[in-house]
């Protein structure tokens, strides 16, 4: 058994069993990867992958099995690289990062300049997905770190960490009428058509938990994953805007109203999750840091140290967060 075979069955699962494309990625040729994984499928005595003619169709459950190991192999090889380039060079190395529109949009940008400014020699790569796909990148070792508001707690392989707290803000053209109501209640909001967030993203979840608390069903008549869309459709006359309120800009939504919204929805937490023994560089601890300053190198070294979601919500109780 050969590193190089359990890497090829990996890439090949995670290139939707296409050979060709994973060949291409790996820029080797796909008669050589299918030459090891027969090879490694005849040391093994079963087949990872079903097949009709030359076409992989589907992973077996032994595949399942193996390639479940395959990739903590895979992922403990990293981390041994990891350990080694960190005592070559600790400025130099890669960090990936999965989050939300709303994160890499309003959350990010500052954070990841002065880390580029920091760090010339640290390439940084960042993939954007719902908060059900930026948890399995995180848990199945495909980014470093994961940052987002839902689904991370679904992970029991995530150690998570919370950042900040934000709220929502209602958006709406100038002149709406809700611009003229003193104090804004649920009943005020579910009487127009609402423009929000996709279920699953963005904290959507304790939006919808606040109606069904007040009996109240409002008519969500478009959802987007992206708060840039939420406003233009805002702007269409779709109906009002329920978005994270830092994703509203004074200067760039200036023609919108942003009506305060904290006071209807309970806060939401944006968390950074990594996966258990993932090998954390300098520059990874300093990056965490500077997105969320409580978390220091201390701080995160004994959360690492945390065996359960129960121990992390403990050393975590008393922390005071931002809101935004």
């Amino acid at each position: 058994m050969k590193l190089q075979q359990l890497r090829y069955i990996w890439e090949v699962a995670h290139h939707d069993l296409n050979v060709s494309a994973t060949a291409q990625s790996l820029f080797t040729s796909q008669p050589g990867i299918s030459k090891q994984i027969r090879l490694l499928e005849d040391e093994l005595g079963v087949e990872v992958f079903s097949r009709s003619g030359k076409h992989l169709t589907r992973i077996t459950p032994a595949g399942e099995a193996i390639l479940k190991s395959a990739g903590e192999i895979l992922r403990k090889v990293e981390s041994i690289k990891q350990v080694a380039q960190e005592f070559s060079n600790e400025k130099k190395g890669s960090l990936s990062l999965a989050t939300t529109h709303t994160q890499a949009r309003y959350a990010l940008p500052k954070v990841i300049e002065r880390f580029i400014k920091e760090y010339p020699d640290v390439s940084l790569h960042m993939h954007q997905g719902t908060p059900m796909q930026i948890s399995e990148m995180a848990a199945d070792g495909t980014v470093d770190f994961a940052v987002a508001t839902e689904a991370l707690e679904l992970f029991s392989d995530l150690i998570m960490m919370p950042c900040y707290k934000w709220n929502r803000c209602i958006v709406v053209p100038k002149n709406h009428p809700l611009c003229q109501v003193s104090e804004l209640s649920l009943d005020d909001v579910a009487k127009y058509p609402i423009v929000t967030y996709v279920f699953g993203f963005t904290g959507r979840s304790k939006l919808d938990e606040a109606f069904i608390e007040k009996g109240l069903a409002p008519k969500v008549v478009f959802t987007a994953a992206d708060a840039d869309v939420i406003k233009t459709y805002v702007r269409l006359g779709l109906g009002i805007g329920i978005i994270a309120k830092m994703a509203f800009d004074p200067e760039t939504d200036s023609d919108l109203v942003a009506l305060d919204a904290s006071h209807l929805f309970e806060a939401s937490t944006a968390k950074i999750g990594f996966r258990r023994g993932t090998f954390l560089r300098g520059f990874m601890y300093d990056f965490i840091e500077q997105f969320a300053p409580h978390l220091t190198k201390e701080i995160v070294s004994e959360a690492y140290n945390r065996q359960s979601k129960a121990e992390l919500d403990e050393l975590f109780s008393h922390t005071k967060l931002p809101v935004y």
